[in-house]
């Protein structure tokens, strides 16, 4: 096992109310090394799908200034465990109220500059109600889409999300089980 860097020194940057900044000295093997860090409280996004259809959200992101095609998903709240964010992230942005959800994994969907970990779920048993109720400052719209038509989208680079597409992935694997 190769041995971790030293920090030497931590001092924030910017406190907000999404994520924090801040800059490491560390020293690793007589080396020192500036590092700064996005803190993130980290996020869970759930895949929802069931009789061949998808539930994806269309949902604006304004450092990309376009609308991305991705799977509910939002920041864990202080206080609260992953599986209830994507519980409650899965009802406000689709109006999905799953009974149950199966843990799919996390990943790290920046390493080289933040903390954040994103926790992945699936559902199958849910109820679907007509109506998304999403935050005042969230802009997007929910639809199910076919499974065919959601990895042909995949195929021609649309969805470019990468939560979105590693659950995706996972989902295809499962599929061909």
């Amino acid at each position: 096992m190769a041995k971790l860097p030293k920090t030497i020194a931590s001092k924030y940057i910017y406190n907000g109310k999404i994520f924090n900044l801040r800059r490491d000295e560390i020293l690793h093997f007589g080396k020192r090394a500036a590092r700064e860090i996005v803190e993130h409280p980290g996020g869970a996004a759930v895949l929802a799908a069931r009789d061949g259809f998808v539930y994806l959200v269309r949902q604006y992101r304004h450092p990309y200034r376009r609308y991305i095609l991705e799977v509910p998903a939002g920041k864990v709240e202080k206080g609260e465990a992953p599986r209830e964010t994507a519980l409650r992230e899965l009802a406000e942005e689709t109006g999905i109220i799953a009974a149950g959800l199966e843990e799919a994994g996390t990943i790290y969907p920046s390493p080289g500059y933040t903390d954040e970990v994103i926790h992945l779920f699936y559902t199958d048993n849910f109820t679907a109600t007509p109506e998304s109720r999403p935050d005042s400052d969230e802009f997007l719209e929910a639809a199910k889409y076919p499974v065919a038509e959601v990895y042909n989208l995949v195929d021609a680079g649309k969805i470019t999300d990468a939560k979105t597409l590693v659950l995706l992935y996972m989902y295809r694997s499962r599929l061909l089980e």
